[in-house]
């Protein structure tokens, strides 16, 4: 078959990109071939539509006018006519691409369930409907999930996400991500979806230190001792990367004072909004900790343009020490996959998902807990207590490479065992027959 997979962006270091990158792979390895559709290419090739494009300007001005503020508009009608151009131009251009392409199947990604591009979610299931093109809509987060997109400011607004987001139409198979959004979905919409965890490709991604990334720490100034904590998410509020600070701070003063390694927390992730990291870099200060922002030479894969060399994410997940994953709220959990690939001690705060789809697995691994407390300041606390154990439980593991190798062996065996690529394929065989 041919199928398309439709996002807003391919080829970068999101987590839904790199989801797609996956269902890339194994369909493929089935036999099929398989198209990117999205606003921008990143590292990858894709057939592009300019609307789709996840920074698009008008898309942000619908987006604040929608769920912010209703000001750049002068009635509701003006703002509905400008969604309908749009919605119809994109309608044109996935249609010319369906038709010569000829494909058999859509997988579009967030597109239907997000609520981040409204006329694009029209446009496109216009094109579905007038190709009578078969669906099969990957929900990696949707709208109700995330307090900006659950209070519309029109009545319009909330008739497209009652509507399109996601569609519940003959044509369209829905996958989801974890157990609390299947039933979350049936609850709210009536629609029944299957879920698909994210996975990795524990086989062949047997990450180790090479030629290539030999020089990583030297690179982004660290010494071989030195204790690096990798911070590998996005910067985004809900990643809660002020805990990340917090649980360097206590370790920084409880590590064996005669070991006089310097201990990093290192940013790896794109900044997605400013504001906050502002506030973390004055938070970091003011706890003492060494925080340290090496997205400028990270990238979706390795590369040597014009003598500037970045290094792939996968190169600072090999030379890091442990991986803090503090999250307050995820999908899924494509970095604690990722770490586990690595061979890493990860400290985890247990997110609603973690513990839902995750934590059954029986992963061994240092946990932050599962309860935080929003303080007068915006930032998230966790108990005192919790955090002190954490950082008890990440120093034997630093001082003990036998007690260390065992559970990151432990986890490796996990991974494979359930959320490889060998179980995708599974569970794509049955959605795409």
């Amino acid at each position: 078959m041919n199928i398309a997979l439709f996002h807003f962006r391919v080829g970068e270091t999101d987590g839904v990109s790199l989801e797609m990158d996956k269902w890339k792979s194994c369909l493929e390895a089935l036999g099929h071939r398989v198209y990117y559709v999205a606003g921008s290419e990143g590292k990858s090739q894709c057939y592009r539509i300019d609307d789709l494009y996840y920074l698009n300007a008008q898309n942000d001005k619908i987006v604040r006018n929608a769920y912010d503020q209703f000001i750049d508009y002068q009635s509701e009608e003006s703002f509905v006519y400008e969604v309908d151009t749009i919605a119809n131009r994109v309608e044109k251009s996935c249609i010319s691409f369906l038709k010569s392409h000829d494909i058999d199947v859509v997988v579009p990604n967030n597109i239907f369930s997000l609520g981040w591009n409204l006329p694009v979610a029209i446009g496109l299931y216009n094109a579905i409907i007038a190709t009578n093109t078969p669906c099969v809509c990957h929900h990696h987060d949707f709208y109700w999930e995330r307090p900006r997109y659950s209070e519309p400011t029109i009545p319009y607004v909330k008739q497209i996400l009652d509507k399109y987001f996601p569609p519940k139409n003959a044509l369209f198979k829905h996958v989801v991500i974890n157990h609390l959004a299947k039933k979350e979905l049936e609850k709210r919409k009536g629609i029944k979806s299957t879920v698909v965890p994210n996975v990795f490709d524990f086989e062949h991604n047997k990450w180790k230190k090479d030629k290539y990334n030999k020089d990583f720490r030297q690179t982004i100034g660290l010494n071989d001792d030195d204790l690096l904590v990798l911070q590998a998410t996005r910067i985004v509020k809900r990643k809660g990367i002020e805990l990340a600070i917090d649980y360097v701070a206590e370790l920084s003063k409880r590590w064996n004072p005669e070991n006089h390694t310097t201990i990093y927390l290192v940013l790896a992730g794109l900044n997605e909004d400013p504001g906050y990291y502002e506030k973390l870099v004055a938070h970091a200060k003011q706890k003492g900790i060494k925080l340290l922002d090496i997205n400028s030479v990270i990238g979706h894969s390795r590369s040597n343009l014009n003598g500037i060399k970045k290094y792939s994410l996968w190169d600072a997940y090999v030379h890091c020490d442990l991986i803090t994953y503090p999250s307050l709220l995820e999908g899924w959990g494509n970095q604690f996959i990722e770490g586990i690939n690595a061979k890493k001690i990860m400290v985890v705060f247990e997110y609603p998902v973690f513990e839902s789809d995750i934590k059954p697995l029986k992963f061994n691994y240092v946990s932050l807990g599962n309860r935080s407390e929003i303080k007068d300041n915006g930032w998230v606390e966790i108990p005192n207590n919790k955090l002190k154990q954490a950082v008890n439980k990440s120093i034997l593991l630093l001082n003990d490479p036998i007690k260390k190798r065992g559970l990151v062996a432990h986890n490796y065996q996990i991974g494979i065992e359930n959320l490889s690529y060998k179980s995708l394929t599974e569970l794509l065989i049955k959605i795409f027959s």
